[in-house]
């Protein structure tokens, strides 16, 4: 049984995911002993939906109950059930994987003259810097984002509402191509990102033009300005009549690939933006492209780095010019 189940993990998990193969690969010691058939697990493992249709006798493989599994030593039952629980997980990253766009492996932006760096080692971040959202902060040489605007408080006494927002620490660095690297730390965020923006640009919500977002389990790069920050499709959104149409608008227009980062290490970052490409890698190791016309705006004139929730740390950023990879 173990040999059908490594044949169908071979044959059926995407190459774009060889990573996961490795992992189920891995595991299948775990999950083969003990196991017996369960009908209900069944869809447990592969979902009603999926695109993964197993055969019987691998989906009854599979499927163990939790009975069965709690008869078993108490640290074999742990690791059978994290492996049991983490298999539908994985099968649907590899399907959603098999339709993301291919990662350039060499990068896709040549550096040209370093136009800003900084790390972070005054006792205030420099006069470059502008708030934008609070609230941040250099604390023991490293700059530190905390998300107060945590909660939506509505109008009154005569104050305007106020949304919740992550917090965003901005740079005036005028750029077309360029090349961003910063060192970053989950210490409770939820999300860290660096963004682009050109406020004089009208045509999308406060000029948001593309980012990077970064979470423990995964990066999403995002093409604002013909995305949902384009003014009519930003409207949308209000309009539960307008969802199809407005889903439409936004296909192609970000992209998700799964990763798996650790809270309180450091990585390093890189967003290149050459022409309507973006690729992002964290330690030297590509993680995320996406090609979207929006990414292409010529007159990026903000840097933004931004965290939602509490915290995240930056520290020894630095921006290029660039130029495409020849």
């Amino acid at each position: 049984m173990k040999s059908d189940l490594a044949e169908y993990i071979m044959a059926r998990i995407p190459h774009e995911a060889a990573f996961m193969k490795v992992y189920l690969l891995f595991s299948l010691p775990d999950v083969c002993r003990g196991l017996r058939s369960a009908a209900w697990l069944r869809s447990l493992a592969f979902g009603a939906d999926s695109q993964f249709c197993a055969p019987p006798n691998v989906a009854c493989f599979l499927g163990s109950t939790l009975e069965q599994s709690a008869s078993l030593s108490s640290q074999y039952s742990l690791t059978l059930m994290r492996s049991l629980l983490l298999f539908p997980l994985v099968l649907a990253s590899a399907a959603v994987a098999a339709d993301l766009p291919v990662i350039p492996s060499a990068p896709i932006a040549q550096k040209k003259e370093l136009l800003f760096s900084d790390d972070f080692q005054g006792a205030e971040p420099a006069k470059v810097w502008h708030k934008v959202v609070p609230t941040f902060s250099v604390e023991d040489g490293v700059l530190k984002g905390t998300q107060t605007r945590d909660v939506d408080v509505p109008a009154a006494d005569g104050k305007p509402a106020v949304k919740s927002h992550a917090a965003v620490h901005g740079l005036e660095i005028p750029t077309k191509d360029s090349v961003v690297e910063v060192k970053i730390r989950f210490e409770g965020a939820t999300i860290i990102d660096v963004e682009f923006d050109d406020r004089a640009y009208t045509g999308a919500h406060y000029g948001h033009l593309c980012r990077a977002q970064v979470r423990l389990n995964g990066v999403t790069l995002i093409d604002e300005r013909d995305g949902g920050m384009r003014n009519d499709i930003r409207e949308m959104g209000n309009d539960p009549t307008k969802k199809e149409e407005r889903a439409k608008l936004l296909q192609g227009r970000s992209a998700t690939f799964p990763a798996a980062f650790v809270a309180g290490k450091w990585y390093t970052l890189q967003v290149e933006t050459v022409g309507d490409a973006m690729r992002v890698s964290m330690d030297g190791t590509p993680v995320g492209y996406l090609k979207s016309s929006g990414i292409a705006h010529a007159t990026k004139s903000k840097i933004e780095l931004g965290v939602a929730g509490k915290s995240g740390l930056f520290d020894d950023i630095k921006v290029w010019n660039a130029e495409a990879a020849k």
